[in-house]
């Protein structure tokens, strides 16, 4: 695909919504898109009383106490490991790492505690979804995570940028067609929630949902 091409594709997907007749569900579960700028992550509850989902046996290791357990809330972002890995310490990743990016690579998890829900913001997405919906999100992030044999996520040897998060081994490649935030935009299509038919960006991700929001507030 010529290049020109390629970012005409990549720019006009963020327009064209996937689940247009998406509307949030009345006193639904809450899940929100939170961006950086750059990157997207999904914010649920830890433990969710409608369908019984709690994350904490899932992020939990052996012989280790459930993490933050007390925290509301927590959030999944899935992306370029050489990305998360040169970030430490506030730093932007290289060059280098930036181009390396484009190509097939390892990915990781990174799993972050909230001790609230996201406040609302430029940055900050949220809907209310059905019990079915949310229990079809949840299974798509779970399907990203490499496990051991009791079922629970596999944590990797990068610690976590602070004592709130922690990063775990994934599956997937990065590429320039798959990014961090085509991942969020997956995990919402697959639940049935409106998205964008590429998102290359954090603001295409955030575009679609809040579309959706104000959608159902008409």
């Amino acid at each position: 695909m010529p290049l020109a091409a390629l970012v005409l594709f990549l720019l006009t997907g963020t327009l064209v919504p996937i689940n247009r007749k998406f509307r949030e569900t009345p006193g639904g579960i809450p899940v929100f898109v939170v961006s950086n700028g750059l990157h997207t992550d999904v914010v649920v509850p830890t433990q969710e009383p409608h369908t019984g989902l709690d994350w904490r046996p899932l992020l939990t290791a052996p012989g280790q106490p459930a993490p933050l357990a007390a925290y509301p809330f927590v959030a999944f972002g899935w992306g370029n490991a050489d990305f998360y890995r040169n970030s430490r310490g506030g730093h932007t990743p290289g060059v280098g790492t930036t181009l390396r990016a484009a190509l097939p690579s390892p990915t990781l998890l990174h799993v972050s505690w909230w001790a609230g829900p996201p406040q609302p913001g430029t940055r900050v997405a949220a809907l209310h979804i059905s019990a079915a919906q949310y229990q079809t999100l949840a299974a798509t992030i779970q399907a990203s995570f490499q496990t051991d044999s009791a079922g629970r996520f596999v944590p990797a040897a990068l610690p976590g940028y602070t004592l709130h998060d922690r990063f775990f081994a994934a599956y997937g490649r990065y590429y320039i067609l798959r990014t961090c935030n085509d991942w969020t935009n997956r995990v919402l299509r697959r639940a049935g929630l409106r998205a964008a038919l590429k998102a290359p960006l954090a603001g295409s991700v955030l575009y679609q949902v809040q579309h959706a929001h104000k959608a159902t507030s008409k």
